[in-house]
């Protein structure tokens, strides 16, 4: 029987595959570098999410516009991530199929943030809706345009099974260093001894955020090597003469791409996993500041930076060193299995661990919290590295461009969904912005929905990924048809 046809049969064992060659080893430097662009594009959404609450409370925006603004710009990201997918695929330049995008990206990216924050609380509400709209716009255009070739760009750093998951570990690793950052903006921002308001705050941050962050996501642009592509005879000519064959050709890929099982999975599985979670994500600072400390945020300050800084920590020093670990022995498949069903019980903990008067009773959940999240993009990214090779045995076409467009497609589009989900909650359990006290249910609502919500999804991830079916054998197995068909080695 071929242990590939069924994934209870993984292999195992490391020392069950062919050992990594040395082309395929990435140098420890090669992977700090890929690693500090990870930071920085971890280090926007992260900060997003801590100044998006700046809107409500310091700003006084509905919680339906606010829902707007989670959901429109993320929406114009994820439509264009497919037409940016095709573009870095057939790029040809000195310096490669991914750098030149990467480069670009992070400028407008980093301008475009700093920009969209220079909100002022005497503006109109009409004005700071469009003119942040409008920001917003730009800055996840120039995400898109920074993102997809930079996720491309990992994916092909190696062709070895486990090396891929070692280069997303070392990324992941530094990139969690934000989620340990960020949260310690919530006692700077509303800290009266520093900033005037909540919104000044955001104002004067954002410069040090938006041009820190640009900094960081130029390293892997000018760092990582790549090989020249100005005379690849497989890419497509991107000019206006060849528009109507390049959308023909960009349709066509996705579809084949969608037509893969296995990536279906990961997708579907981060769809859920990812975006349940970003559902209720914002809710933690309001549950803390009404439900344990009365409403009181300058009190509530330090332990939401502590809260988020805890689950980073336990992310980056407990969870994806065992993931690593657990994913070279058990495989990487039944490692995502196990690393959800922990975080279930993280999810339940938080009901009973939200307890008024007792904040250090809520860090409690966060290890076991932290395996859902924490393992997810670590595994997920390694394992849509091995279907690319699945992709080029049956299509003859390296498009990783694509395949990383479509997969953060899933993760920005559910993004989109998650910010209009949270403005809808929000407004369904009756929560009031601004107010010295929520009425009564409201965060007692918000509580169950951040139990409820993000443990839903994971059980959904769990039973989709349980059908997933490239194990280690079948990997092996792909790569050694590649290199015959080749010739040489992939």
């Amino acid at each position: 029987m071929d242990p590939s046809a069924n994934p209870a049969l993984e292999t195992h064992s490391p020392a069950s595959g062919p050992r990594i060659a040395p082309e395929d080893r990435v140098p420890m430097g090669q992977k700090i570098a890929y690693g500090i662009g990870m930071l920085g594009n971890q280090m926007f959404p992260a900060a997003l999410g801590v100044f998006m609450v700046v809107l409500v409370e310091g700003l006084g925006f509905p919680p339906l516009l606010w829902g707007v603004l989670f959901f429109a710009p993320r929406l114009l990201d994820a439509l264009t991530d497919p037409f940016m997918g095709f573009i870095t695929d057939n790029t040809r330049s000195r310096w490669g199929r991914r750098r030149p995008w990467i480069f670009v990206g992070a400028i407008v990216t980093g301008l475009s943030y700093v920009f969209m924050w220079q909100l002022y609380e005497t503006n109109s509400l009409a004005f700071n809706f469009t003119y942040f709209l409008i920001g917003s716009m730009a800055f996840y255009v120039g995400i898109t345009v920074f993102s997809t070739p930079y996720v491309a760009m990992g994916y092909e750093m190696s062709r070895d099974f486990h090396e891929r998951t070692r280069v997303m570990a070392v990324a992941q690793w530094i990139g969690q260093w934000a989620w340990v950052i960020v949260p310690w903006f919530w006692p700077l921002m509303y800290d009266p001894e520093l900033f005037q308001s909540p919104a000044a705050a955001a104002r004067e941050l954002a410069v040090w955020v938006g041009l820190g962050c640009m900094g960081l996501a130029l390293v892997p642009a000018i760092f990582v090597k790549s090989e020249p592509t100005t005379s690849a005879e497989h890419l497509r000519e991107l000019n206006r003469q060849n528009l109507g064959e390049n959308a023909t050709a960009l349709w066509k890929g996705f579809g084949e791409a969608f037509r893969c099982a296995p990536f279906r999975r990961l997708c579907g599985a981060t769809f859920l996993v990812f975006n349940a979670f970003n559902v209720v994500a914002a809710f933690s600072f309001f549950i803390i500041v009404y439900h344990m400390f009365g409403g009181d945020a300058g009190a509530a300050g330090n332990w939401t930076a502590w809260f988020g800084t805890g689950s980073a920590l336990a992310t980056t020093f407990l969870v994806i060193p065992i993931i690593t670990f657990m994913s070279e022995r058990l495989g990487k498949r039944r490692t995502f299995l196990i690393s959800q069903a922990i975080s279930l019980i993280g999810y339940g903990l938080f009901w009973f661990t939200f307890q008024p008067g007792r904040p250090l009773l809520m860090l409690v959940p966060l290890p076991l919290f932290s395996f859902g999240i924490g393992g997810l993009f670590t595994l997920m990214t390694s394992m849509t590295a091995d279907v690319c090779d699945l992709d080029e045995l049956n299509t003859g076409e390296r498009r990783e461009g694509t395949f990383a467009a479509i997969y953060w497609w899933m993760v920005k589009f559910g993004l989109a969904f998650a910010g209009a989900l949270s403005g809808l909650i929000l407004g369904l359990v009756g929560f009031t912005p601004d107010a010295a006290s929520q009425p009564e249910g409201a965060v007692t609502g918000l509580r169950i929905a951040y139990s409820l919500i993000p443990a839903s999804g994971a059980l959904l991830a769990i039973w989709i990924m349980s059908g997933y079916d490239i194990s280690e054998a079948r990997a092996h197995e792909i790569r050694a048809q590649l290199e015959e068909r080749r010739g040489v080695r992939a």
